[in-house]
């Protein structure tokens, strides 16, 4: 069945001429329906075109298909995939939360791609001119259902297909790996018995025979990684011996490098026959990579991939193991989800995993079925060989995943308050009757009807009802008097921000809290709930206690003053090598949650706290000193140019605007650039402050009234305007300054003999430094 006769339109958004048999089995569900469609099929028998499918029928009816891609990393490859589809004329969108997005342009789009989390939060603001695209979707295609069974993705999979299909019904196309339980899958998506497969290993294209290897555990974890190695290199010789390739998958990004190194010389002593040393024209091939150390190691044949590669080398490293030049390759689970590069023998080296939020954990059964999944090569073996290298203790547990499989189950009962408080916060459940409503949407519900006992399907209503009185009890949500149930302001931000409502209830008492202050902020983030699984390993805890050296912690554990010290280094610019592998994890979720605080502290607090979190959030971001964080404001000064411009004397955007191009250029930036920075400095507030006819004296027992004006020569934003007299808060206003202001200040001639009057500016939403002018009166007898 050649494609051009079957979507003569769109054969060429195909890779190939021919569709295979389990292809064929599953057109006429998706070509010659309507229906919701579910596949389970094994790795590498060539799902992707089903969805292509979906597409094509979706896009040649005028209408828009999104494709939920498992992986951040994923979304960019079917980017690049589907440029087939761009060359036909159609736009292909990806939303992620690492690129700006372009609402006209996904508006527009004909084919948009998104990760599970994107599509959460555009769900959730659906209603939004920014988001409004999401409710025109046509053909919604799950990539990798069963990711439904992920420990910390899997719920919001869930509660987002839900939550779509409410909002505006399209159809669904669901694929997956091999998993038992398919029908629940089809049950939950209303995909009827004729739209739903369960293909087996008999349409793998090559038969894989996998089994579990044990090592010999010793003490030192370390050594004990290269037990692990060694029997990996022992169960890969034989298939690089007869111009095989193997794939090995280790637990890090860093592991993919030692492992590498440690397996070339462990190759060579081995006289194993592989390698390109006397391949000339591959050797300049190489001189293409960015990485050094992966130059020299692809010389000899053995390489490594992970998701911190350039994309240039990612892309060389995929492309040369295809075709062989490759034999030996290390990389991380990333690659099991992403490109379809299979090896004759595939070897999970690691089946424990360092997770910088969740510490040392087991690595998912998803996971390391996926990666089984990617042994045997189409056209070239009739058999692929996967194995798990683990401890004897852990050896009868992956021998049944193996000979099982893994049933997928629900995890929303996992966090069911917060994706219930979620969607009370949308309006869209309004009394308990919606709330059960909502419920028979999920996957829970159906897993829950198929295995009443273990999901105890029969106390439903009432679990739920004591979930949503949890929520009353806690503040979230407040019910009125006709029973109805809606969010409260700590429930609505809890949402936007995707917050644990343990992490939210902290906010909230830390914005209803006295003296807030840097430290206050920085060790509420530390200690949020988001972090509570992060450990600190011997290796760390000197870094740590160097960093945090004078800081007085309390009683933080370990965990929490490792996220501590993390921060505190991003601020300063100077994050200690031993806490650098987590850092970056850890950071980016630290400026979610102080973005969150931010808007806690305004809401709750007063304009000069949300402030000190925002310019918190700046240092953490930026690594700038605190008298020049108010530069990054600036569109297009990072901390490389706030750092430069700070040096030469510009300590606010005022005194950029103030300056002109001219003294920028002087001071060491290019034309363009100070003409760029100098037009953000002046979209920025401009703040001064006039004591008008304040008196220096004042007669003890006399009382006099002044005004004080503040004048913004800037654009307009949110502020807060705080009087203090001798350190105490005399009076404190909010308003959105655009001009000036003017300020009631009343000097007292009391029992003091001298006031010390300070007026500042705060501005929440900015990080700029809060403008604060002092003035003293003397009280005369």
């Amino acid at each position: 069945m050649e494609v051009a006769e079957v979507v003569p339109d769109f054969a060429d958004a195909f890779a190939f001429d021919e569709f295979n048999r389990m292809q064929r089995e599953a057109l006429p569900a998706l070509l010659d329906s309507e229906a919701n469609v579910v596949a389970s099929a094994p790795t590498a028998s060539g799902k992707t075109a089903l969805a292509e499918l979906a597409i094509c029928k979706t896009l040649d009816a005028g209408g828009t298909a999104l494709f939920i891609a498992p992986l951040r990393a994923l979304t960019n490859e079917k980017e690049a995939d589907w440029d087939r589809f761009e060359e036909l004329g159609y736009s292909v969108y990806v939303v992620t939360g690492e690129r700006d997005l372009n609402p006209r342009r996904a508006r527009h789009a004909d084919i948009l791609v998104m990760t599970p989390e994107k599509l959460d939060s555009a769900t959730r603001k659906h209603d939004t001119a920014r988001y409004d695209f999401i409710t025109d979707v046509d053909v919604c295609i799950i990539d990798e259902v069963h990711l439904l069974d992920s420990d910390r993705r899997g719920a919001t999979l869930e509660v987002t297909v839900s939550r779509l299909r409410r909002l505006c019904d399209p159809r669904v196309v669901a694929l997956s790996a091999t998993m038992p339980n398919v029908d629940d899958v089809a049950a939950w998506l209303d995909a009827p018995p004729e739209a739903t497969f369960e293909f087996g290993d008999e349409y793998r294209p090559v038969d894989l025979n996998a089994g579990v290897k044990t090592y010999t555990h010793g003490e030192n974890s370390f050594a004990d990684k290269y037990r692990r190695l060694y029997r990996a290199l022992d169960l890969a010789e034989p298939h690089l011996n007869e111009d095989g390739q193997a794939l090995v998958f280790v637990s890090s990004r860093q592991d993919t490098v030692q492992a590498a190194k440690k397996a070339r010389d462990e190759v060579a002593e081995r006289d194993v026959d592989m390698g390109a040393r006397g391949d000339y024209d591959f050797h300049t091939e190489t001189q293409q990579l960015d990485n050094d150390t992966l130059r020299n190691s692809c010389i000899d044949g053995v390489a490594f991939h992970h998701a911190g590669l350039s994309k240039n080398d990612k892309d060389l490293v995929e492309e040369w193991f295809k075709q062989g030049k490759l034999q030996l390759l290390f990389s991380t689970s990333t690659l099991a989800w992403g490109v379809n590069m299979p090896a004759r023998c595939v070897v999970i080296r690691d089946t424990k995993i360092h997770d910088p939020l969740e510490g040392e954990v087991d690595m998912s059964p998803l996971d390391v079925l996926q990666m089984l999944g990617r042994a045997g090569r189409p056209g070239y073996d009739d058999v692929g060989y996967g194995w798990v290298v683990c401890d004897g203790s852990d050896a009868g547990k992956y021998r049944r995943l193996l000979r099982e499989g893994k049933e997928i189950e629900s995890r929303l009962a996992e966090n069911l308050d917060a994706h219930l408080n979620a969607e009370i916060a949308m309006g869209t459940v309004q009394d308990l009757d919606d709330v059960m409503s909502w419920l028979e949407t999920t996957f829970y519900f159906q897993r829950a009807r198929s295995n009443p006992e273990a999901y105890g399907f029969e106390d439903r209503r009432e679990r739920v009802r004591t979930v949503l009185e949890s929520l009353v009890e806690r503040g979230f949500v407040e019910t009125g008097d006709d029973l109805g149930i809606e969010a409260t302001g700590l429930g609505v931000l809890a949402s936007k921000f995707y917050l644990r409502l343990d992490t939210a209830e902290r906010f909230h008492g830390l914005a209803t809290s006295e003296g807030i202050d840097e430290k206050a902020v920085l060790g509420a983030v530390a200690t949020a709930a988001e972090f509570d699984s992060v450990s600190a390993r011997q290796s760390e805890k000197d870094a740590v206690d160097d960093v945090l050296a004078g800081n007085d912690t309390g009683d933080m554990d370990a965990g929490a003053r490792k996220v501590l010290a993390i921060l505190v280094g991003s601020m300063n610019g100077t994050t200690p090598s031993d806490l650098r592998s987590d850092a970056w994890v850890i950071k980016q979720n630290a400026l979610r949650l102080l973005a969150a605080l931010q808007a806690f502290l305004d809401r709750f607090a007063a304009p000069h706290a949300a402030n000190c979190a925002r310019r918190a959030e700046a240092r953490v971001e930026n690594g700038v000193a605190p008298d020049a964080v108010g530069l990054t404001a600036i569109d297009g000064v990072g901390s490389g140019r706030a750092s430069k411009l700070a040096k030469e004397g510009f300590k606010t955007p005022g005194d950029v605007a103030d300056a002109g191009p001219e003294a920028l250029e002087a001071a060491g930036l290019s034309a363009g650039v100070a003409e760029q920075v100098h037009e953000g400095a002046t979209g920025l507030p401009n703040v001064v402050v006039a004591w008008g006819d304040f008196p220096d004296t004042v007669a003890r027992g006399e009382n006099e009234m002044c005004e004080v004006t503040v004048r913004n020569s800037g654009r307009g934003a949110n502020a807060g305007l705080r009087v203090t007299v001798n350190g105490v808060e005399m009076t404190a206003t909010e308003t959105y300054l655009d001009g000036e202001a003017t300020v009631p200040v009343g000097v007292f001639g009391a029992t003091d003999d001298l006031l010390s009057y300070e007026v500042s500016v705060a501005f929440p939403d900015h990080p700029l430094v809060p403008v604060t002018a002092t003035r003293t009166v003397q009280v005369e007898d």
